[in-house]
């Protein structure tokens, strides 16, 4: 047990105004002493100070509109997948396929976070929204990977691999693993998968005071998913990128039930336009749908809310009826690895910081903890887009939101982006994929496997001129009906994993 110097420990503190940490020193015992020197000893101190600064100072920058100081994006760096020659993304599918035959595509799954909002106690990723085959987000994202591998030997002869790099946080890093094992990684090469956590910042009161969680724990929250930049290089995930010759990342969020993982079609557009950097958009459904846009402010790509400019503003249209400012933000991203690169040697600490303020629960005077009313402090993040304004070569690629865009936020009380519009998003789009290939479906609940297809290619040798009455499953050989039901497995509370 470390011996503890409580002099100056709290001259450290002091030195940098947080002295209010030992506040209840005296009553704690020895080992939550000891976790509380921990915590402490966690912080870098001139750091935060220098975040709080900066993050309190953008709050009035913040409610400046940007209106005479932004752009859209030039057609020169927006393909459209609705206008685009079907040729043309033949030519993106095959060079995407060909870097993944040759193990150079990586995906960056950004999976911290808790299903709380969804009535859910364990990670977001391990949610079932009701599907017939009762896969969950990390299995059919998972699957996905697997067709991907085998569409690429099949168009190459040449069998690559995807690294999937999972972006966890503290509470999920050990669920998620055990959830993995448990279901033998659904298929995949466990070689291949790597999991790490997001860092953690403390929160803090409006005067730049760190907050107790409990008298001997301070508060804390993940750094938001800007934060994994800094995570790819204190875990080692850009060490291992390099080692293994991965140069292109395909990053996005956990929760989008339609997402195309590792879409040769987005890597093969970026890789032909040379691209270090780059973002799938939808156009948005209405001038004043709350989501952030890409765009260019003062010549550099960012993405700006819909907030940050007038309403006038959001209403501007082209001469052919399209918002001027129409590209959605969906947090689907590319990246080289060699961009990744510098911004970890030279970028990262000029990240904005962006702050929220919350209602965080804290140690009140006499001890005892509080659930505030009101918000009574801030939590500080980073964005993962904010990179955007570095990148020497930017473009972006709409695609139809819904072939691609279906968040999952919410419980079903809200109606929205929750699992009853996942389920049915996903349906209405497998139902589409029977059509297409010359099927006929009477009724809305259909569902295929994406070990049978990936994005509804291959289907008409077994669907075309016949007819189908939902609820209807499509699957592969391999798979059966009670094991698909069966194999998400949830993890046993007992078991205990380190590593793979």
């Amino acid at each position: 047990m470390t011996i503890i110097d409580v002099n100056v420990l709290k001259e450290r503190l002091t030195k940098f105004g947080q002295e209010q940490l030992l506040k209840f020193w005296d009553e704690l015992g020895e080992e939550d002493r000891q976790q509380l020197c921990l915590d402490v000893e966690e912080l870098n101190l001139p750091e935060l100070k220098q975040y709080f600064d900066k993050a309190t100072a953008s709050l009035s920058e913040n409610s400046i509109k940007l209106d005479d100081r932004i752009q859209p994006i030039p057609d020169t760096k927006l393909v459209v997948i609705a206008r685009a020659p079907a040729e043309k993304l033949k030519e993106y599918q095959a060079e995407g396929l060909r870097q993944i035959s040759k193990g150079r595509v990586g995906v960056l799954l950004m999976a911290g976070g808790q299903g709380t909002r969804l009535g859910f106690a364990y990670p977001k990723g391990m949610f079932d929204v009701g599907l017939k085959s009762r896969k969950s987000l990390f299995r059919i994202q998972a699957e996905r990977i697997l067709k991907l591998q085998e569409l690429a030997y099949e168009a190459t002869g040449k069998k690559g691999k995807i690294m999937w790099y999972i972006m966890t946080s503290e509470h999920t890093i050990q669920p998620t693993l055990e959830y993995f094992k448990a279901n033998n990684f659904f298929g995949l090469n466990r070689e291949n998968i790597i999991l790490f956590e997001q860092g953690s910042l403390p929160c803090f009161d409006f005067d730049g005071k760190i907050m107790l969680d409990q008298k001997h724990r301070i508060s804390k929250a993940p750094d938001g998913n800007g934060g994994i930049y800094r995570a790819l290089r204190r875990e080692g995930i850009l060490d291992d990128m390099n080692k293994r010759g991965v140069y292109y990342l395909h990053a996005h969020s956990v929760d989008n039930i339609l997402i195309k993982v590792a879409d040769p079609v987005f890597i093969g557009f970026c890789v032909q336009e040379n691209a270090d950097c780059a973002a799938k958009v939808v156009q948005k459904s209405h001038p004043s749908e709350a989501v952030g846009v890409v765009c260019i402010v003062d010549g550099k790509y960012q993405v700006v809310e819909y907030s940050e400019i007038s309403a006038k503003t959001t209403e501007l249209q082209n001469s052919d009826g399209r918002l001027t400012f129409s590209a959605g933000n969906i947090c689907n991203h590319f990246f080289t690895t060699a961009f990744l690169n510098k911004i970890d040697s030279k970028y990262e600490s000029e990240l904005k910081l962006h702050v929220a303020k919350k209602k965080i629960p804290f140690v009140d005077n006499s001890g005892g903890r509080s659930t505030p009313q009101n918000p009574n402090g801030i939590k500080i993040e980073k964005f993962v887009f904010d990179v955007f304004e570095f990148a020497e070569k930017f473009v972006a690629m709409e695609v139809p939101r819904d072939e691609e865009f279906s968040a999952l936020k919410n419980s079903d009380s809200a109606g929205k982006d929750c699992p009853s519009t996942a389920r049915y998003d996903i349906q209405r789009l497998h139902k589409k994929y029977i059509e297409e290939a010359g099927g006929l479906v009477h009724g809305e609940d259909c569902e295929i496997s994406p070990l049978l297809s990936y994005a509804g290619e291959g289907l008409e040798k077994l669907v075309a001129g016949k007819s189908f009455t939902t609820p209807v499953y499509l699957r592969a050989s391999q798979e059966s009906l009670n094991i698909a039901h069966l194999s998400d497995i949830m993890y046993n509370h007992n078991r205990t994993y380190r590593n793979f």
